[in-house]
């Protein structure tokens, strides 16, 4: 069964929205762990429009699960802040400055000596590296070479996919990915616009799934639902 992580970055979001701490983020943290989650998952990112660097030293301090955080290598602080905090993982991500949400992974090809270099860097501090990245089985055989431990599979395509109602269509290409990846002894996330709908059918068909990091849709669905209760819905879905 592949674990899951929650991404946490939504609750900033409405914390900074007014100021002061409501939602506290801690305590949030805290009770997503405590109502079945494997683990957290934050993005600071440079303008700390939701996760703020201090945030993550707070957070290191508390989580007692995996504690993830993503983010772009080549952005300043962040690099300092992963190796300060030294979490259970650190995912890499080919993020713009200013840009909304992720929306594609790193070109291992064209970015090969670069991803070798700083995943060297956090390896070398016993911080398991993922990296971002599309399911394109080129992509997959190269990352292999620049020593990281995982990949993240961006699944916004297959969830585009699922909706319109062509889910075989879809997902077809993130388990070739999948195949590789187990093939090449590299460990597979996934992550993006995963949601109640499409993830357990996801979980169900890649092969050797280790997580999937879920933020907005899942803090979406608690207002509906109830934080507890939609923590524990998306962990029945990624059950096998």
């Amino acid at each position: 069964m592949a674990q899951l992580s929650v991404n946490i970055n939504k609750l900033a979001t409405l914390r900074n929205a007014r100021g002061g701490n409501n939602p506290d983020i801690l305590k949030a943290a805290a009770d997503i762990e405590r109502f079945g989650a494997d683990g957290i998952t934050v993005h600071p990112r440079p303008d700390e429009r939701h996760i703020r660097y201090n945030d993550v030293f707070d957070l290191k301090k508390i989580i007692t699960t995996e504690f993830n955080i993503e983010g772009n290598p080549t952005e300043d602080k962040f690099v300092e802040l992963v190796l300060a905090n030294k979490p259970t993982q650190v995912t890499l991500v080919p993020d713009a400055l200013g840009q909304l949400t992720s929306n594609h992974g790193w070109n291992t090809i064209q970015h090969q000596d670069y991803l070798k270099e700083i995943i060297c860097v956090f390896k070398n501090a016993g911080i398991r590296v993922s990296i971002f990245v599309d399911p394109i089985v080129e992509m997959i055989e190269a990352a292999k070479s620049t020593g990281t431990d995982r990949i993240e599979l961006y699944t916004e395509s297959y969830a585009k996919g699922f909706e319109a109602g062509e889910k075989e269509k879809a997902i077809a290409p993130f388990i070739e990915a999948a195949k590789k990846a187990n093939e090449l002894l590299i460990g597979i996330n996934a992550g993006h616009d995963l949601d109640l709908n499409n993830l357990h059918y996801f979980s169900q068909n890649i092969p050797g799934l280790l997580e999937v990091s879920i933020g907005h849709a899942l803090i979406c669905d608690a207002i509906y639902l109830g934080l507890e209760n939609t923590v524990q819905l998306y962990k029945r879905s990624v059950k096998m």
